[in-house]
């Protein structure tokens, strides 16, 4: 009975060929065209479209094993991965699926035969058991009659409350559309493995596992609880690898598996962990290796938001977990080799994108490090001197606010200590926070909201100005008959040649002109199918249902139309110097300049920027002609035309092909040949955020003032400097050499300024029964001094309560106080004691606080009230200490 993980999958995949189904190979982790989905999580993800009846397939039987990943949402398997046997973030789905061809019988049939028959996994039949839906009598009689169960074996699953089709064994893929009941095979472990079989109120425990769910699909559910039975029923089944792989190699965990077996043991001999009693860290560690692997694979990479956040949270929880078992140099990048021979003839992916995985790990941990260390140590601290089981919500959230440290590593870390958190508390905290956040992103912000049944007739990629009706005027989001005497509104044309904003192209600008009057717009925007024209009455009347005139702003328009075309021959020659792995991340295109966000891992020279800019200004040299044409979505894709992935395409889509050079799905406005560019110069290139890249730059007469900008600037620098021989990068070299000697011994001065002053503080406090209040007044000192200031007395004197005013533009307050004496008094505590007082705002932890005071009371009555309120709080309590 035993099998590789390697050999069930192969088993898997011959049984279905011999069964006449084909097979697909795993579509990526993340789906194309579907924005509901962060990441592939069931085997049927790529055959979503054929399911809800959206696309038609030629293969009616097929056969896959689809990567998968679990870790938000629905799905949320992240918390639990490392502390349950079968938890993880990343798994492999092998599934068999029938489109309108066989049904109950067969799939079954199929099932039974691949888990008993001697000639595939030879399980023995009694020790599986099935589940089936309450009404679904056409299941149980197959079970019964042609695969000979016995009623012991045989589970019905009822529905809740009594409600029809509202059981675990009727499956539904969203609040609406196709759904079905299904029919599940469970694996007993044997009598002394503690849980209840599948169905009971009890707590099911390890001894009956799940190993394949088969849904038959057969019905569609629409508003107000009504199902009809579908024309064309389907089967989707799935089958977890790792558990089959626990049953087929007789292991009560998924980490005990071939697979999870090399990567541990390899971890623990490439860093000598022989003698770690926590296997748990190990087990998160080597699941979320795999995780964030095949996700960086795929081309995401760390950030904080979307999919990339998903993947930070991983990397760090699994860096969280290193350090708890010892591991504080960077290591998990190292792993990466272990796991690609682990996974033998599956790592095809990973062995392609091996040094990028290492390198953004890498990368991410060492940013992550000083975080982590940070926020560790603040949190054992707390720990320690916990009253309770019970962690301040305060401090979480201050973790998370101020330092950044992740909410789900400190649940985590709790969680091993059996230390609680009073979630409410966090949540409302959370959640105000986000409040506030949105009140300020959208505090200036226009929100307009209308519907229209019509559609926009854009006429703007062939014409500049028409005649037209205005069906529509909007005045503060009311419909209304007449827009005058200088308002401002939106008006929406049957015909327009206004380009509406979309793909980064901005809206189009100009006049709507009728007999009685202007309307100037000044923005165009897109809602659905109509284009709104956003604007402002420039003199007279304009009346809804009247003919009027549509102009753009033909110079703007044409300035729009060079640099969006230089944007696609950007895009082309960032693949050809930099690789073809760049995708792009997001773009703006108005008159006056492009910008360009796309992924890469490295700092561009001036060598490999003036290389790219060599290259777009050669495609422009060509003078080469813009073609468009409209093909579907799916022959773009088969193509490998560029398009953003995330985005929702109709089935006909529109593509800009510029020669071989570039071909790019693009509903936006450009020119007739690339020689109309004129001129492509970058202004700016750099990093906007880990492992994305932005390139801005300018076309046509922007550029040639770019230019002359330079050689004015260039002429000026001469004229400063007067360099002999006009060698200018020399004198330059020179001057730069004596300035780096001036800073050098001006922080050699400042060092040892700052050890008179350390010298000097350490002899002005008050003592208290050998306990030392240090309150000092420093004027403009350098962050990174003041906390050598605070390092130096607190080693000195162990035992302190050190407050110092540094002034500057602004009054900060800083206070540190030694692990003893915040048994009696919380830095945190005094400082919102001064700040009530003395007007300000700031927070910190009990050992060590920050703020800043913003009273108007001169800095004299600030100092002697601040010093008399401190020592009026904290001498007494010393004394008794």
């Amino acid at each position: 009975m035993y099998k590789t993980t390697e050999q069930i999958r192969q088993t898997f995949l011959n049984f279905f060929k011999s069964q006449n189904h084909i097979i697909y190979p795993s579509s990526s982790l993340i789906i194309d065209n579907d924005p509901t989905l962060l990441f592939t999580n069931a085997g049927m993800n790529q055959f979503k479209n054929i399911f809800l009846g959206l696309k038609t397939i030629k293969d009616k039987n097929i056969a896959s094993i689809q990567h998968c990943l679990r870790t938000g949402g629905k799905h949320n398997d992240l918390e639990n991965v490392g502390y349950t046997p079968r938890h993880h973030t990343f798994f492999e789905m092998l599934g068999n699926f029938s489109f309108g061809s066989y049904l109950k019988k067969k799939s079954i049939i199929y099932a039974w035969k691949l888990l008993t028959s001697k000639k595939w996994f030879n399980i023995d039949p009694n020790k599986l058991l099935v589940t089936i839906y309450e009404d679904d009598i056409e299941s149980y009689q197959i079970w019964k009659n042609i695969i000979k169960l016995s009623n012991n074996q045989i589970i019905f699953i009822k529905n809740k409350n009594n409600i029809k089709y509202t059981s675990e064994n009727f499956w539904k893929m969203e609040k609406y559309g196709p759904c079905g009941p299904c029919t599940e095979i469970f694996y007993d472990y044997g009598k002394n493995i503690p849980g209840s079989i599948p169905g009971s109120k009890k707590d099911i425990g390890n001894r009956f596992l799940e190993i394949w769910n088969i849904v038959f699909i057969q019905y569609h559910k629409l508003p107000k609880k009504k199902f009809i039975k579908l024309k064309s029923p389907s089967v989707d089944t799935g089958m977890g690898l790792e558990r089959i792989a626990s049953v087929l190699q007789n292991v009560q965990s998924n980490y005990d598996i071939d697979i999870f077996y090399k990567i541990i043991q390899g971890i623990k001999k490439k860093f000598n962990l022989s003698n770690t009693k926590n296997n748990k860290s190990l087990q998160v560690i080597s699941d979320h290796i795999r995780s964030s692997s095949y996700i960086i694979a795929n081309n995401v990479f760390p950030s904080n938001e979307h999919r990339g956040y998903v993947l930070r949270k991983i990397i760090r929880r699994a860096i969280r977990h290193g350090r708890s078992i010892g591991l504080k140099k960077c290591f998990f990048y190292k792993i990466v080799p272990i796991l690609i021979k682990s996974m033998k003839n599956a790592n095809h992916l990973l062995i392609r994108y091996k040094n990028k995985i290492q390198k953004i790990l890498k990368i991410e941990e060492l940013q992550f490090s000083e975080t982590l260390n940070k926020g560790l140590k603040i949190l054992k601290e707390e720990i320690k001197n916990l009253k309770n089981n019970v962690l301040d919500s305060n401090i979480v959230f201050y973790l998370y606010d101020t330092l950044g440290f992740p909410i789900d590593l400190t649940k985590d870390f709790c969680k091993e200590k059996n230390i609680q958190i009073d979630l409410n508390k966090l949540n409302k905290k959370i959640k105000n926070q986000k409040i506030i956040n949105v009140k300020k992103k959208y505090k200036n912000t226009n929100k307009i909201s209308m519907f229209v049944n019509n559609k926009t007739n854009f006429i703007g990629y062939n014409f500049y100005k028409t005649k037209t009706i205005i069906k529509k005027i909007y005045i503060n989001d009311k419909s209304v008959n007449k827009i005058d005497k200088q308002s401002t509104g939106q008006i929406i044309l049957e015909s327009t040649p206004f380009y509406g904003q979309s793909g980064g192209q901005i809206g189009d600008s100009g006049i709507i002109k009728s007999e009685n009057g202007i309307f100037e717009v000044y923005n165009t925007t897109k809602n659905g199918n109509i284009i709104i024209h956003h604007g402002k009455i420039y003199s007279g009347t304009i009346n809804k249902n009247t003919l009027v005139k549509a102009i753009i702003d033909i110079k703007k328009r044409k300035l729009i139309e060079k640099n969006h075309t230089a944007t696609h021959l950007l895009h082309a020659g960032l693949k050809k110097v930099l690789g073809k792995n760049i995708l792009q991340k997001g773009s703006l295109v108005n008159e006056k300049k492009i910008r360009f966000d796309y992924t890469y891992f490295k700092n561009l020279n001036f060598k490999k920027i003036k290389k790219i800019e060599k290259t777009v200004n050669k495609y422009i040299q060509k003078n080469i002609k813009v073609k468009n044409f409209i093909t579907t979505f799916k022959n773009a894709k088969q193509k490998k035309y560029i398009f953003l992935e995330n985005k929702i395409y109709q089935n006909n889509v529109r593509i800009i092909s510029i020669n071989s050079i570039s071909n790019e799905l693009c509903s936006g406005t450009h020119v007739y040949k690339t020689g109309e560019i004129i001129l492509f110069k970058i202004i700016n290139e750099n990093s906007i955020s880990f492992g994305t890249r932005r390139i801005e730059a300018v076309t046509y007469k922007k550029a040639f003032k770019e230019i002359y900008k330079k050689e004015k600037k260039l002429n000026i620098i001469k004229k400063l400097i007067q360099p002999k021989n006009s060698n200018l990068i020399k004198k330059i070299q020179n001057i730069l050499k004596i300035q780096q000697k001036l800073i050098k011994n001006n922080k050699n001065i400042e060092e040892k300024l700052l050890i008179l002053s350390m010298k000097t503080i350490s002899k002005k406090y008050i003592k208290i029964n050998n306990h030392y209040i240090f309150f000092h007044i420093l004027y403009n000192e350098q962050q990174s001094y003041i906390f050598k200031i605070i390092d130096y007395l607190q080693k000195k004197f162990q035992s302190s309560i050190i407050i110092l005013i540094n002034i500057s533009k602004k009054i900060y307050l800083k206070i540190k106080i030694s692990k003893k004496l915040s048994k009696i008094i919380q830095a945190n505590t005094l400082i919102l004691k001064i700040l009530k007082k003395i007007s300000g705002k700031g927070g910190g932890n009990i050992y060590f606080s920050e703020g800043i005071i913003n009273s108007s009371l001169s800095i004299k009555k600030i100092i002697s009230k601040c010093k008399k309120l401190v020592l009026s709080k904290i001498q007494n309590k010393i004394k008794k200490l």
